[in-house]
């Protein structure tokens, strides 16, 4: 259930740096992860909440991905400062010269003349745009000999591979490979996404959560921001139950990327049956005098319960580096996935067992280090999980009603009615009253049972008098809350983690019973479980 995104219509290329003809002969790309499973090119949209983007970046249009995207200005003398980027010419005026901004490196090597002439002594590509388009100057979608839309063009880098119509299509960067007779979409044995279309590099790609992982390379079911799972080499039908959708009927037969055994409509990343146990932590749990996990005492925290998503607040650690930054989400979880915020003092974040598939932060106009951060996960089964990590103001409960209420009109406007959502960290209430709680009663559900410690005790400040911290479930998803079990401890509305209470301290090792006392912890972890079917 890689669902495919495409919030932004043709209509608004005016509005964007680089321009594109309009076509069907090519479905949009999706921006590559980072190789640690970070979010670097940030989904924006400039008609609703440009906010999301950093100080020195802007909210633009890229039709090679047929989405707005946060890019940052550049030039001659500013470097982009990312492997992932360069600085690109995108053919519009800007100050006085040629704009140019920094964009995914894939997006520079597709287009090498950004301008919206052909460089050749003025005329312009044969679909009257600019060679933008994601192909070559004689390889887009006008109607000239040449163009992309015969047996011989290519849609990735490999020789002769054709998003055409031809007999052998490929989607991916090899030279006629296919995901054929015992390629599998997902989990499910020998089930095949079609004999002649590929969606991927090589013989053997698979759709699922598996180790072999990766339908294609800029389009895939793999660990990054708006991937999914298809937008194979089919013409207007693609891996997906309808024309240009996703994980249906693609091309291959009743038993490929379908509707019962992998990435298709009732399963995603998951089987046909069975439940998947979901353990949802909210962490404001940094230490020391920086509000950062240096010291330590917060990861082991995380390490000791065993989450498999967290909703992580003053997610800093050592530089903020991108090196720095996967250190701490690999200690979390090996190979887990992750969003943080950019331009916050004190951001907050997700932190994923599952791949992030969209991710982003709303505008917190209470407060200006930091905003409020969300992220869309492919979880296994039919429905994705929206999770939403907030850090609310210490001022006063107006104030924090008043972001609440932010909170609740961004999910109205954005989260679809059918996924899951879940609300989570710290929110700063001195007490269950607050009308905090009635304004996300909208979209969450804030009753009791609440999380506790060993000793009943449901508050999650330092002296353990206000209940500081929450994980807040929307209705879909609490139905299905289960007791929290480690080891021989039994938890039915979830754990308050205090490690000066807790024991035994051997279930959850790595933790040390003075983590929780450190100096500079504020908080203590909340943790909630669920049982959700893969149906």
């Amino acid at each position: 259930m890689k669902k495919t995104l495409s919030y932004l219509a043709c209509a608004v290329a005016s509005l964007t740096i680089l321009a594109l003809a309009c076509g069907d002969s090519d479905p949009p790309k999706t921006p590559l992860p980072l190789e640690d499973g970070g979010v670097l090119w940030v989904q924006c949209d400039p008609r609703q909440d440009p906010g999301v983007c950093g100080a020195d970046e802007e909210c633009r249009f890229v039709p090679f991905y047929d989405r707005s995207i946060c890019v940052r200005p550049c030039g001659p003398q500013a470097a982009c400062g990312q492997a992932e980027a360069q600085c690109c010419p995108t053919g519009e005026e800007r100050d006085g010269g040629e704009a140019t901004f920094c964009l995914p490196s894939e997006v520079c090597e597709a287009t090498p003349d950004a301008g919206a002439d052909a460089g050749d002594g003025g005329e312009e590509t044969d679909d009257g745009g600019s060679t933008l388009d994601g192909g070559d100057v004689e390889a887009d979608a006008g109607p000239v000999t040449g163009t992309d839309a015969g047996p011989e063009t290519d849609a990735g880098p490999g020789p002769v591979t054709d998003a055409g119509t031809g007999p052998e299509i490929d989607a991916g960067p090899g030279p006629v490979t296919d995901a054929g007779t015992e390629i599998d979409a997902g989990p499910g044995p020998v089930t095949d996404a079609g004999t002649p279309i590929d969606a991927g590099p090589g013989p053997e790609i698979d759709a699922g959560p598996g180790p072999v992982t990766d339908a294609g390379t800029p389009i895939d079911a793999g660990p990054g921001p708006g991937t999914d799972a298809g937008i194979d080499a089919g013409s207007p039908i693609d891996a997906g139950p309808g024309p240009g959708t996703d994980a249906g009927t693609d091309a291959g037969t009743s038993t490929d990327a379908g509707t019962s055994t992998d990435a298709g409509t009732s399963t995603d990343a998951g089987t046909s049956t069975g439940y998947t146990n979901i353990r949802i932590m909210a962490a404001n749990i940094s230490s020391g005098n920086g509000q950062d996990y240096d010291p330590g005492h917060g990861i082991r925290l995380m390490q000791g319960v065993d989450p498999d998503v967290v909703l992580i607040q003053e997610f800093n650690y050592r530089t903020d580096s991108v090196a720095d930054i996967s250190t701490l989400v690999n200690a979390v979880g090996p190979g887990f996935y992750y969003f943080r915020e950019t331009g916050a003092q004190i951001p907050n974040g997700i932190i994923s067992r599952w791949p992030i598939i969209q991710s982003g932060q709303w505008n917190d106009t209470q407060v200006s280090n930091r905003d409020f951060a969300w992220a869309r996960i492919d979880i296994p089964g039919p429905k994705d999980l929206w999770a939403v990590s907030v850090h609310l103001l210490t001022s006063g409960s107006g104030a924090r009603n008043t972001e609440a209420g932010l909170i609740v009109n961004y999910i109205r406007s954005q989260v679809p009615a059918s996924d899951y959502l879940v609300i989570g960290g710290d929110l700063n209430t001195d007490s269950r009253s607050e009308s905090a709680f009635s304004t996300f009663a909208n979209v969450v559900v804030t009753t009791s049972p609440y999380p506790a410690d060993k000793n009943g005790n449901v508050n999650t400040n330092f002296n353990r008098n206000k209940p500081y911290d929450h994980v807040l479930a929307d209705a879909d998803l609490n139905q299905y809350r289960q007791s929290t079990v480690i080891g021989s401890n039994s938890f039915s509305g979830g754990l308050v983690l205090d490690s000066r209470v807790y024991t035994p301290l051997a279930d959850i090792a790595p933790v040390q019973s003075g983590d929780s006392a450190a100096s500079g912890m504020q908080h203590m972890g909340i943790i909630k479980d669920f049982r959700v079917p893969n149906f």
